[in-house]
């Protein structure tokens, strides 16, 4: 499995030929897109930073998208999804609550789980679903999701082998990531791709990995 970071919350990751997206960047969003084929494209919330599912859309790969909450099976392939908060994408002082949704997805025997723009606490559901995580993707940025501090109180009490911050620098709070790894005790440097087998988790406890911006 080959995890790559492209910005804002977008997450590729790649195993094989089979290619999942998260909440890919829409070439209507300020923020930089990247063009690939994908299998299947997880969007968490309806917004332009995070639904871009024209930019996973190319060559043969038409994906199966997953926008909403519901349990999936794609190509052998087991996703989740749970409702959950976020105010992100508001203007000026705006706070309107949103739908956001929490994806789980079991890949080679390794469990991930992808908070999108959670903003708050797990819902119930969720938090009683969500169990022996290997890989979490956590907002950190606030400004409607997640602030710093509060994200990493979640991410332990989730759990995970390994955390990998999302939606900071170019989306969210410009000190997000320094507040984040200063809460976890660690100064990790970053890596540009994640390359990663189960046996590689082994002894791993929350362990804050930082990948860098293809």
């Amino acid at each position: 499995m080959v995890i790559t970071y492209l910005g804002g919350e977008f997450i590729k990751i790649q195993f094989g030929d089979t290619v999942l997206a998260f909440n890919p960047i829409s070439k209507d969003s300020s923020l930089k897109p990247s063009k690939f084929g994908a299998n299947i494209v997880l969007s968490s919330i309806n917004h332009e930073d995070m639904n871009g599912f024209d930019q996973v859309t190319f060559g043969e790969k038409k994906p199966f998208i997953v926008n909403g909450p519901g349990e999936y099976e794609i190509g052998g392939i087991f996703v989740r999804g749970f409702v959950s908060d976020s105010y992100y994408g508001g203007s000026g002082e705006s706070k309107e609550k949103r739908i956001n949704t929490i994806f789980t997805v079991n890949l080679e025997g390794m469990n991930i789980c992808y908070l999108g723009a959670l903003a708050g606490s797990l819902p119930k559901e969720a938090d009683e679903a969500i169990d022996d995580v290997d890989i979490l993707f956590v907002p950190i940025g606030g400004e409607g999701v997640l602030e710093p501090a509060e994200a990493y109180r979640l991410a332990v009490e989730i759990g995970p082998k390994i955390v990998i911050p999302i939606h900071y620098g170019d989306i969210g709070g410009k000190e997000a990531l320094k507040i984040f790894t200063k809460e976890a005790g660690e100064n990790p440097s970053g890596v540009s791709k994640l390359t990663l087998k189960k046996k590689d988790l082994e002894g791993k406890d929350s362990e804050v990995v930082i990948l860098e911006r293809e």
